[in-house]
């Protein structure tokens, strides 16, 4: 009997043992594909020999040494490098051990910049429905998904959402695809009236909905248009680029292809590609100036921030993904788009393929015309999962897609260094997956 506590009590899984590029191999010998990077984690694969000799080297010379009396140089090369791709204004680099941690420092950030400037009443935060933004209370607060908000909710901090930009779902008959962007960008500016912009901190998005929406991207000007609404209310944008960042869709970072730069931004998954457990929360001058002619002090902080092994592991995979890695994954999402749309785009189960790069999801309905969903008692996405898991195929399939209970998709993440063969055996085993479920 095992002492794990698992995600899921009833789950019998099987037990990983051996990494292989691409590749999962169980303890019985069975190799399963990472269609979808784990949570789109494994942007490396599994055995990259220069990641865990970083790790190794690290290891070696010093683990652990707590950031209050102690900075490491992969902490400082890291920030410097990461600084130095960085949109905008971005600064300064907070490591954490992932992305919810990631996400609970900028809204502590966020409070405590406008403390300083004397701001005091600024507070409240705004966000999306069908959002994901951490598991923990202050990030699962920030996040619109009803199903994981709802046990909680009383225990969080109030939040406010906003529609999210789904095209595919909300654009109406006759409405461009750009001002269908800027009447939903205008709802922020709605909801910052109606709060009192004395009163708004920060709002909050993934720039390409990850794990509640199956790689939803914005359309054209819809965050030049929520840039515009903060700077004109003074409200801080804070982008989660946990899961979409670290070139997943293309660009090291996510918003660099909306033209947007955040105050805050937020990374994690990609950027230790599973290697370690590290995140960052990066901040502009201007945000680190006033704590800095301020208190002086972040009144925040865990006993593992800036781990010298989780920042060499991440320094390594940074270096890899800057030295060529992430140029594939734009050729590479754009064959594993066609391959998708060619194998699925007029199944009749199939109502929007979407995404960016190596980003991809594909939305399940019941009826393509009407874009009906399947009623959520029929759980296909977690029939689907294990469909998929069966045939050798690791993909990301979630329900509650639409508002949190209606709504399946399949997300795809897979590892950067997938060759043209891979994506026939992901198309080929979605097929088997397909098949079992329909």
């Amino acid at each position: 009997m095992s002492h794990v506590f698992p995600r899921h009590t009833k789950a019998e899984l099987p037990v990983a043992v051996t990494g292989d590029g691409c590749y999962i191999l169980d303890r019985s010998g069975k190799r399963y594909f990472d269609g979808s990077g784990g949570a789109a984690v494994s942007c490396l694969g599994h055995s990259d020999p220069d990641v865990t000799a970083a790790i190794k080297a690290q290891v070696d010379r010093i683990a652990f040494a707590h950031t209050g009396f102690f900075t490491s140089e992969p902490a400082e090369e890291l920030a410097d490098l990461l600084i130095e791709k960085a949109p905008g204004n971005l600064d300064r680099v907070y490591f954490v051990s992932g992305g919810s941690e990631a996400m609970e420092a900028a809204l502590k950030l966020a409070r405590q910049y406008f403390l300083e400037k004397g701001e005091a009443s600024r507070h409240r935060v705004i966000a999306r429905r069908q959002s994901y933004h951490g598991n923990t209370l202050g990030a699962l607060a920030a996040g619109g998904n009803q199903w994981r908000r709802e046990p909680f909710a009383p225990l969080m901090i109030d939040t406010t959402h906003i529609a999210p930009c789904y095209e595919y779902r909300d654009r109406r008959e006759g409405e461009t695809a750009f001002d269908y962007g800027q009447r939903v960008a205008n709802e922020l500016e709605a909801e910052i009236l109606r709060l009192g912009p004395e009163n708004v901190m920060a709002f909050v998005a993934e720039p390409v909905v990850g794990a509640t929406a199956g790689a939803l991207p914005p359309v054209e000007g819809y965050f030049k248009r929520i840039r515009e609404i903060c700077d004109s209310y003074g409200v801080l944008l804070i982008l989660d680029e946990v899961m979409c960042g670290m070139g997943r869709t293309g660009t090291l970072f996510a918003c660099e292809q909306d033209g947007v730069a955040p105050d805050i931004l937020c990374i994690a998954k990609g950027l230790g590609a599973g290697y370690q457990p590290v995140g960052a929360m990066l901040c502009t001058d201007a945000i680190y100036e006033a704590i800095e002619t301020g208190s002086g002090f972040f009144q925040h902080g865990h006993t593992y921030i800036g781990h010298p092994v989780a920042c060499a592991a991440a320094l390594a995979v940074f270096k890899k993904l800057t030295g060529g890695v992430a140029d594939r994954v734009m050729p590479m999402g754009e064959k594993l788009a066609a391959a998708l749309t060619d194998a699925f785009g007029q199944h009749p189960h199939v109502g929007d393929i979407r995404g960016r790069g190596l980003f991809r999801g594909i939305e399940l309905v019941e009826d393509r015309a009407s874009k009906a969903p399947f009623d959520p008692k029929r759980g296909i996405s977690k029939a689907f999962k294990k469909a998929a898991f069966e045939a050798g195929l690791i993909c990301y399939p979630m329900g509650g897609t639409i508002d949190g209970v209606q709504g399946d998709h399949i997300l795809l993440a897979p590892p950067f260094i997938l060759e043209d063969g891979h994506i026939g055996e992901i198309t080929d085993k979605l097929a088997k997956a397909f098949k079992a479920v329909f």
